[in-house]
């Protein structure tokens, strides 16, 4: 089954400084039938103006994966971590037992982010952050994975759950394909571009709720940016 939830239809809040959607409940927006995805708990395309962003504020027991579409981010947290993660890379916050932290758009221009949110395996725990560059010429016509909760990706962002955060990118008229266990759930949304699915066309930043699917063949219609999801 692939669900399609096109951008124009998911909920959304607009701060000024923010502008954000929600392809799952969360803030005000509440939907019982969007309250997340298996474990996949927050999907949030945030559009953040320059000079802004969100203050310190807390989380605990949840895997926080943040892609950095265009611009930049800056983070800082209650551990002395401080870092910036530019457009294409990626970084990760497993909040544990709980930490603080600040992300802010230090640039001039716009900063366009997805975050993620991926309920952890075990609660609790120390706190962490990392961050890593995952150049777009390395995922050129496959899927890289990103943030991974499987010691045999050594090369991903570690995660605390047993899931995958995969980018790709595709030249118009490319295909991949990417396998997966059918009683698993994945969530695929177009950064950029528009890709067929199995059949079913998405355009840029709509989200496809995917299970009982044993494997995907994506198509890029225009040159596309991919980012997938695939947890338990």
């Amino acid at each position: 089954m692939i669900e399609r939830r096109g951008f124009d239809g998911l909920g959304g809040a607009d701060h000024g400084w923010l502008k954000a959607k929600h392809h799952f409940s969360f803030a005000n927006y509440y939907d019982p039938k969007r309250m997340g995805w298996g474990p996949i708990r927050v999907w949030n395309d945030d559009e953040i103006a320059p000079n802004s962003g969100f203050p310190p504020h807390p989380h605990a027991d949840m895997e926080i994966i943040t892609y950095v579409r265009d611009g930049a981010i800056t983070h800082q947290d209650s551990l002395g971590n401080k870092g910036r993660t530019e457009a294409g890379d990626v970084q990760v916050m497993s909040a544990g037992s709980g930490i603080r932290h600040a992300e802010y758009n230090l640039e001039t221009d716009t900063t366009r982010i997805f975050q993620i949110w991926i309920e952890p395996a075990r609660t609790g725990g120390a706190p962490a952050w990392g961050a890593k560059p995952f150049p777009k010429g390395d995922r050129s016509g496959r899927f890289v994975t990103l943030a991974s909760g499987f010691e045999d990706d050594e090369d991903a962002l570690p995660i605390r759950t047993p899931a995958r955060v995969l980018g790709a990118s595709l030249k118009a008229g490319e295909r991949t394909e990417h396998v997966l266990d059918a009683a698993r759930h994945a969530y695929l949304v177009p950064a950029k571009g528009r890709v067929e699915v199995n059949g079913v066309t998405l355009e840029a930043r709509d989200g496809a709720a995917i299970t009982g699917e044993t494997s995907l063949t994506i198509t890029a219609l225009e040159d596309s940016e991919l980012v997938l999801v695939d947890a338990a």
